[in-house]
């Protein structure tokens, strides 16, 4: 799904962007201003998760590079630095999209020697971003992964998704498969200010619904709950309880935690939009990636009542299917990972 007829320009594209093997076009559109997509021609769809890894998996899928989301804390920032590219505006405005991904996969899990192992997507950028909307690489990623009997969990922000849930249903049938929605901001103003990108929290929580009408176990990742910003008691329970209404069969929580790259991104914008909390911020964050131990006990403490109240809490429900656990324990992995003690609010 290509945009013939719209603004095709090598010189538009980042210079680093030129030499990149594989490198197809840039393409810039009207519906999408100010940023320009690079179509890649990519050798491999499949990515092998490094062994030293904390996460459950071993396979993810990415179709894109770089995030039309925007979102200012997310963690994926850093890989653009592997293009030569900065984490901040060019993360969000200079999109690789891997034209091929679909084929690719199709004859990588085709081979004598895949086991069909859990294919993981969603874990460094989108794949229902708006983009995928344009270029429909999605149903075919489904299809391959689906015909070769190869179980797969997606996480996402997309509402998008709504759209392939008939052809997820049908996967579901013959191979486990599991969806988890991420909704961190359950205000309007902040959700537009910290994720200018994503669609609105009502439309995830209608998605969310929209999923287990068709029987689909979703989990939503209440996550990053950010400091000041996110945690108070009283959008907690607002947040847990919408959940619950939408549908949803548990939730996974998880603190801030900015690596480097997100780190400077977020912190410059919270210095921009809300320098009365910068101090605690960089308190908190300045020598670490993660909320300090205390804060995520106390946050834990916050939590684990409304989740078992709400009926959502993950750690009293034994009855999943492996894919299911595996999205669990990712989450898991991240937001208990130790940290540095830095001096708490």
């Amino acid at each position: 799904m290509r945009w013939s007829g719209q603004k095709i320009d090598s010189s538009d594209a980042k210079p680093t962007l030129l030499g990149m093997p594989g490198l197809v076009r840039s393409v810039q559109t009207p519906d999408f201003a100010g940023v320009t997509f690079h179509e890649v021609i990519a050798k491999s769809a499949l990515n092998r998760v490094p062994a030293s890894s904390s996460m459950p998996f071993e396979w993810t899928v990415n179709p894109y590079r770089g995030c039309g989301h925007q979102c200012v804390y997310c963690f994926a920032r850093s890989t653009h630095r592997y293009l030569e590219l900065d984490a901040g505006d060019d993360f969000d405005r200079q999109i690789i999209v891997k034209v091929n991904a679909p084929d690719v996969l199709r004859a990588e899990i085709g081979r004598r020697s895949w086991r069909r192992e859990l294919v993981a997507l969603g874990t460094n950028t989108d794949p229902y971003q708006r983009a995928e909307g344009r270029y429909e690489l999605m149903p075919g990623i489904i299809r391959a992964l689906g015909e070769n009997g190869t179980p797969t969990s997606i996480l996402t922000k997309g509402t998008l998704l709504r759209r392939d849930l008939p052809l997820l249903s049908r996967m579901a049938e013959h191979v486990p498969v599991d969806i988890a929605m991420s909704i961190a901001v359950f205000d309007d103003e902040l959700q537009k200010a910290i994720e200018p990108g994503t669609p609105g929290t009502r439309a995830r929580l209608a998605t969310v619904r929209a999923a287990a009408e068709l029987g689909f176990r979703v989990t939503v990742f209440l996550m990053p709950i950010m400091p000041w910003l996110t945690d108070q008691p009283e959008h907690l329970e607002h947040a847990v309880s919408q959940i619950a209404e939408a549908g949803a069969h548990r939730v996974v929580y998880g603190a801030l935690h900015l690596r480097p790259g997100a780190k400077e991104w977020f912190l410059e914008w919270i210095s921009r939009e809300h320098p009365e909390l910068e101090a605690g911020y960089r308190r908190f964050y300045g020598t670490a990636s993660y909320a300090p131990k205390a804060y995520r006990q106390q946050l834990s403490a916050r939590m684990r009542p409304l989740l078992r109240r709400y009926g959502l809490d993950p750690r009293e429900d034994e009855d999943q299917p492996e894919a299911r656990r595996v999205a669990r324990s990712a989450a898991q992995a991240v937001s208990l990972e130790p940290t540095p003690q830095p001096t708490l609010f």
